[in-house]
């Protein structure tokens, strides 16, 4: 099939309960992927680490953290969104080179990112939401991947039902602080397309300028 649209995607999107065993031949994983990639992240530090769950094993146990829900085990492969919070200090530098060396950022902006970015880490650590941006930002990705799934045949449900510190087991980061997990996201061919179960009127949702009194 020929991929979708954007808005066809969007429109086409349901939350799938359940797949069908059929593997994503790997191209199609390959392209999901690359898809996934060009997402856009804070000062493009891409802080998510993505974990392709598909042995057979591995998604049992992947299974039991997520409190048993039957997507994991049935889709092909779940794309489990872990974030590194901690990876800017070391992905910063070579991400502005690149930059750069692409032609993407003047020198000027270069060096602006160098001098600033870290200042506005820091300070989200200091409050304590270093954790709150990267899992934005991973967030962000995931809405990517699943409209590149749904463009290409694809079915996937966002899954928030897990164990934080089990996923961090399955995927090997137990003993990694640095690891947070953003979302668990199973992508396979639906074997059933839900009904669109309908949204709130516009008005009830969308306001001008400011939200109306509560």
């Amino acid at each position: 099939m020929d991929p979708l649209s954007v808005p066809a995607a969007i429109e086409a999107r349901r939350s799938v309960k359940h797949f069908k065993p059929d593997p994503i031949d790997s191209a199609t994983l390959d392209r999901l992927i690359e898809l996934t990639l060009t997402s856009p992240s804070s000062w493009n530090l891409q802080p998510w680490r993505i974990v392709l769950v598909q042995d057979a094993a591995r998604r049992q146990a992947l299974h039991e953290v997520a409190f048993r829900q039957p997507q994991v085990l049935e889709a092909p492969v779940t794309f489990v969104f872990a974030v590194d919070v901690r990876a800017w200090e070391r992905d910063l530098p070579p991400m502005v080179e690149q930059a750069r060396a692409a032609g993407a950022w003047p020198d000027a902006y270069c060096e602006v990112v160098k001098n600033v970015a870290p200042q506005g880490q820091h300070g989200l650590d200091g409050a304590g939401l270093l954790r709150e941006y990267a899992i934005k930002d991973a967030m962000i990705a995931a809405t990517h991947t699943v409209l590149a799934a749904q463009s290409l045949g694809l079915g996937t449900t966002f899954m928030n039902g897990y164990v934080e510190a089990g996923v961090k087991e399955v995927i090997g980061a137990a003993d990694r602080p640095e690891i947070a997990i953003a979302v668990l996201l199973p992508v396979g061919h639906p074997l059933e397309l839900p009904a669109n179960p309908g949204r709130f009127a516009r008005g009830e949702r969308v306001f001008e300028e400011r939200l109306p009194p509560g």
